[in-house]
C-alpha cells in the first residue's frame, strides 16, 4: 500500500485555464443544453415509476459532462470550479437526483485535480474522459465507534481482499468504479478502488428514503473482493481534523442538488399558474396569472430562488480560491474561509428552498396536488437533502467558532458514541 503525502507544493495542482466563469459556463451550457432538456422531461416519471436513471447517467457521461473538469490535456473539458457549480446547478434543475448521485464521481476528479489523490491518476483521468463513472461506499451502520470502520482490506497474496458492508453507497449502482472506504490491517483508513462487476461485489437499490429515491443510495456488500495492491492507498493525514477543501466540495454538490430542485419548482409553479384558467370566486382576478395574491406568491419564491443559488455560487468561487490556493501560504486562511462560506451557505440555502418547495403549494389549490403533476417530489427531494450533515450543527459549529474560535470540523462520520465516565464522586 501506498501512503498519500497531504502536504502539496503548488507544481502539484493541476492548473484551470482562467476563463471567466459566467462565459465558460455559458459555452458549456449551451453544449449540454439537449441532454439536460431530455433529463427534465422525463424527471417527474422516473420520481413516480422509480424508474432509475441508467440511460440519463449514460448520456451525460457520453456527452462529457462527467468529465466537465478534467483537464483539456487528458480529454476532458477543462472547466474550473464554479462552472461545475454552476452546471451542477443546472443538472438539479433538471433532475436533484443527478449531481447527487455523482457527488463522488466529481469529488474524485476533484481529488485528482488538487493533489491529495496517488498512483495512476492520469490513467484515471483518461478513463474518465472516455465514459468511466466513479461511485462511493464509505458510510456504515455498523457498531463502529464514530469515525472507525468494520470494513476491512487484508493482505492476499500479491494482492488484498476487501470484506464488508456499506450503506448509502450514493451512484455505485451506476458506476464502472466505485471507491470504497476501508480499514488496514494496522487500523489506518485506506481508499480502495474496485471495478462495480468484481466478484464479490453486490449492488443493491434498497433506500427507502421518501426523497431522491433515484440516487441509488443503497447498500453494497462486499464478500472477498479481490483487489491489486495497485488500487489500495492509505489515506495518512486525512481522518478527523485534518484541513481539506474536499469538505466544501461535497458540500456544494449537496447544495446545488437542492437548488436545482427550488429552480424546478419555481418554474413548475410558473408553467402550472399560466396553464390555469379556473379562478376561485373569492380570486382577485380572470385568471391565476393575473390575480395579484398568486403574482406575490410567486415573486417571493423567484426571490428565495435567487438568493440561494447566489450563496451556493459564492460558496463556489470561496473553494476555487482556496483550491487554487494549495501549496502557498495562504492555503490554509483561504481553505478555512471556504469552509465557513459553505456551511453559511448550507443553512441559509435549507431555509430559503425548503419554504419554495412548501409555499407553490399556494398557486393552485387542490389540484396542485396532482401525483401526475409531481410537484411534491421537490418538497421530498429537498427535504431529504436537507437532512444530510444536519443542520443544527452546523449552526453551532459557525457559533462556537465565532465566539469560542473553535476551529471548524473538517471530517463527517457517523457511529455509536462510548458513554464517557466522570462526575463528581
Amino acid at each position: 500500500m501506498t501512503a498519500t503525502d497531504t502536504r502539496r507544493t503548488e507544481s502539484s495542482v493541476q492548473t484551470i485555464p482562467a476563463v471567466p466563469s459566467a462565459v465558460e459556463h455559458a459555452e458549456l451550457r449551451e453544449r449540454f443544453a439537449p441532454v439536460l432538456a431530455t433529463i427534465a422531461e422525463g424527471a417527474a416519471e422516473r420520481d413516480r415509476e422509480r424508474r432509475l436513471p441508467h440511460a440519463e447517467v449514460r448520456a451525460l457521461a457520453e456527452a462529457g459532462f462527467t468529465a466537465v473538469t478534467v483537464p483539456t490535456a487528458h480529454g476532458g473539458a477543462g472547466a474550473g470550479v464554479e462552472t461545475l457549480f454552476r452546471l451542477l446547478l443546472d443538472l438539479g434543475e433538471a433532475d436533484s437526483n443527478l449531481p447527487q448521485l455523482l457527488r463522488a464521481h466529481f469529488a474524485f476528479v476533484n481529488d485528482i485535480l488538487i493533489g491529495v489523490e496517488d498512483g495512476d491518476t492520469d490513467t484515471w483521468l483518461t478513463a474518465i474522459a472516455e465514459g468511466a463513472v466513479f461511485g462511493n461506499a464509505s458510510h456504515e451502520r455498523s457498531t463502529a465507534t464514530v469515525g472507525d470502520l468494520a470494513t476491512t482490506v487484508t493482505p492476499d497474496g500479491d494482492g488484498f481482499r476487501l470484506s464488508g458492508e456499506k450503506h448509502y453507497s450514493t451512484g455505485s449502482i451506476f458506476a464502472d468504479w466505485i471507491n470504497v472506504s476501508a480499514r488496514s490491517p494496522d487500523g489506518r483508513r485506506a481508499r480502495v478502488t474496485i471495478a462495480a462487476d468484481d466478484p464479490g461485489v453486490e449492488l443493491r437499490d434498497d433506500w427507502d428514503g421518501f426523497g431522491q429515491v433515484l440516487t441509488g443510495s443503497g447498500s453494497t456488500l462486499l464478500r472477498e473482493v479481490p483487489v491489486p495492491a495497485s488500487r489500495v492507498r492509505v489515506l495518512e493525514g486525512r481522518g478527523e481534523g485534518a484541513t481539506t477543501t474536499q469538505t466544501a466540495f461535497l458540500q456544494l454538490v449537496l447544495l446545488a442538488s437542492l437548488v436545482g430542485a427550488g429552480r424546478a419548482a419555481l418554474r413548475e409553479a410558473v408553467g402550472f399558474v399560466r396553464s390555469r384558467t379556473r379562478v376561485y370566486s373569492q380570486g382577485s382576478g380572470s385568471t391565476a396569472a393575473t390575480d395579484p395574491l398568486v403574482q406575490q406568491v410567486v415573486g417571493r419564491l423567484s426571490a428565495d430562488v435567487a438568493s440561494a443559488q447566489d450563496s451556493v455560487l459564492a460558496a463556489a468561487r470561496a473553494l476555487g480560491d482556496a483550491q487554487a490556493s494549495l501549496g502557498g501560504p495562504r492555503a490554509q486562511e483561504l481553505t478555512d474561509a471556504a469552509e465557513l462560506r459553505t456551511v453559511q451557505a448550507q443553512i441559509t440555502t435549507v431555509k430559503d428552498v425548503l419554504h419554495v418547495t412548501t409555499e407553490l403549494f399556494e398557486v393552485g389549490g387542490a389540484s396542485a396536488t396532482s401525483r401526475g403533476r409531481g410537484l411534491d417530489r421537490h418538497w421530498r427531494n429537498v427535504r431529504t437533502l436537507a437532512s444530510h450533515n444536519p443542520v443544527i450543527y452546523q449552526q453551532r459549529a459557525i457559533g462556537d467558532r465565532l465566539l469560542n474560535g473553535t476551529d471548524l470540523l473538517y471530517f463527517w462520520s457517523t457511529g455509536e458514541k462510548k458513554p464517557t465516565t466522570g462526575g463528581n464522586g
